[in-house]
């Protein structure tokens, strides 16, 4: 009776074994409420966390069953459509095209440098005549600006007539280049060589295109080398001078596009790019200046405008996108929130990539095509959180 009694025992033991590990009865892989296959277990704020029996979340959280005949993604939410329109939920479609990371910041519009030319005499005299009135004159290369009257001017016109006489080229030579190095123009000598005459008054012209921006020598003024007789500057081209956070320094290049907007000229678009980064940081506004250069044909850009300005690096084509407020960043894990319709909606984990303005790049998570929540769902990510998962919001628990 005893060797009966221990042989059903055995048989039972086995027969329970063998239910546990062929699913059909192990509380593992069955639902005892609802009588469904389990098919895994997923964490409820990361659907790429799975396993086959229950444990805890990189988080901490129970893992949630999904089950194999169930259409229902893990984790999933659903509230009433009241509450959907109370919370103001909206949602936006993630969409493929072109991004770069973009820089938003101001910047002051000012002189290209390059462009400015500063008038300095060569040698010592006194101004005779001045041809520009005014300072804000606009003047044509070769437009006649002032005459001077030197004695070291008249010297070597003087030398050089006598060179000629003597027929020595070695001489002429040397004559001719010095009146080119007191900066008397070829035409000048060649109007020398022909006439035969010494002028007492010579005209000094533009040497380019520009507007007098500083008149420093009046009729009659003796001037020597040292003095800045006047200046010109060609406004055909501006620079505009920018400061970036020095969290962007890495993403700023010489040579990238660059766009500016007048705040005043609502609706025009100035498109110039990055030609000088500075080797160094402001060490009080921990900023980097950046300078842009823009064409400025009809001189419609004045220097010390106020400009905004935008800066595209590291564009890239044919990549995922959603509005950056989509994006909840918990620091441990980045997601947003799918909206499924009917007041569904499911926490998915992304890879972000670059942020361009109001929109980041989704490397992993998403596909084209599906809506993202972009209003509301902080809200609902803050209620999942006092309840714990995701899933329990729908439940009313």
């Amino acid at each position: 009776m005893r060797n009966n009694y221990f042989i059903i025992c055995l048989l039972l033991t086995g027969l329970l074994a063998g239910c546990s590990e062929n699913g059909e009865m192990s509380s593992e892989s069955m639902d005892a409420e609802s009588g469904k296959e389990i098919d895994y277990w997923v964490a409820p704020m990361d659907a790429n966390y799975r396993r086959d029996k229950p444990g805890k979340s990189p988080m901490g959280m129970d893992l949630v069953p999904v089950y194999e005949d169930s259409d229902v993604d893990s984790g999933a939410v659903t509230i009433s459509p009241a509450i959907v329109q109370n919370l103001g939920v909206r949602t936006a479609a993630v969409e493929r095209g072109r991004l770069g990371r973009m820089i938003d910041t101001v910047g002051y519009v000012s002189f290209d440098e390059s462009l400015i030319g500063h008038i300095h005499l060569r040698v010592e005299g006194w101004v005779e005549k001045v041809f520009v009135s005014y300072e804000g004159e606009r003047v044509k290369k070769g437009d006649p600006l002032f005459e001077l009257y030197s004695p070291t001017l008249v010297n070597a016109q003087e030398e050089y007539l006598e060179s000629l006489k003597s027929n020595n080229q070695r001489l002429i030579r040397s004559s001719r280049d010095r009146l080119l190095s007191l900066d008397i123009s070829a035409d000048q000598i060649d109007s020398l060589k022909k006439t035969r005459k010494v002028k007492q008054h010579i005209t000094f012209r533009a040497a380019q295109d520009g507007i007098v921006t500083s008149l420093n020598a009046p009729v009659g003024m003796y001037v020597k080398p040292a003095t800045r007789v006047m200046s010109l500057v060609d406004l055909s081209k501006v620079w505009v001078q920018v400061e970036v956070f020095e969290r962007q320094v890495e993403w700023v290049k010489e040579g990238q596009p660059a766009e500016m907007t007048l705040s005043f000229i609502p609706g025009k678009v100035w498109d110039g790019n990055v030609v000088y980064v500075y080797p160094e940081l402001d060490k009080k506004t921990r900023t980097l200046r950046v300078r842009l250069q823009f064409d400025n044909p009809d001189e419609s850009l004045k220097p010390n405008m106020y400009a905004n300005v935008k800066l595209y690096t590291g564009i890239k084509t044919d990549v995922l996108s959603v509005p950056s407020e989509a994006v909840i960043n918990s620091g441990r894990m980045t997601r947003v929130l799918i909206a499924k319709g009917d007041g569904k909606f499911i926490p998915r984990q992304v890879t972000t990539g670059i942020e361009s303005g109001d929109y980041t790049e989704i490397l992993s998570g998403l596909t084209e095509g599906d809506r993202v929540v972009v209003s509301g769902q902080f809200l609902i990510d803050s209620e999942a959180s006092l309840k714990g998962s995701l899933t329990r919001m729908g439940d009313g628990e």
